[in-house]
């Protein structure tokens, strides 16, 4: 499914000037068909699956115990 600039920018909640820029910097893949450019929505799936791997990652480390330091006991 091809989205217009405005509707990615919807879907990205990102503003409409800054996907443009990101089109042109080539940075985002999209079609231009004379008028306007057409983006694939494909192409973030990938994007959001990994920051939700990385959201994942950070919440078990952050969940992780702090261990007990073996210096703490040791009176010498």
């Amino acid at each position: 499914m091809y989205l217009t600039i405005q509707e990615t920018a919807e879907y990205l909640s990102i503003e409409a000037y800054k996907i443009k820029a990101l089109v042109l910097q080539g940075r985002i893949r999209s079609i231009h068909d004379g008028e306007q450019y057409l983006i694939n929505k494909a192409q973030f799936t990938t994007h959001f699956e990994q920051v939700e791997k990385y959201q994942r990652m950070i919440q078990e480390y952050l969940n992780e115990p702090i261990p007990e330091d073996i210096d703490v006991k040791d009176e010498d």
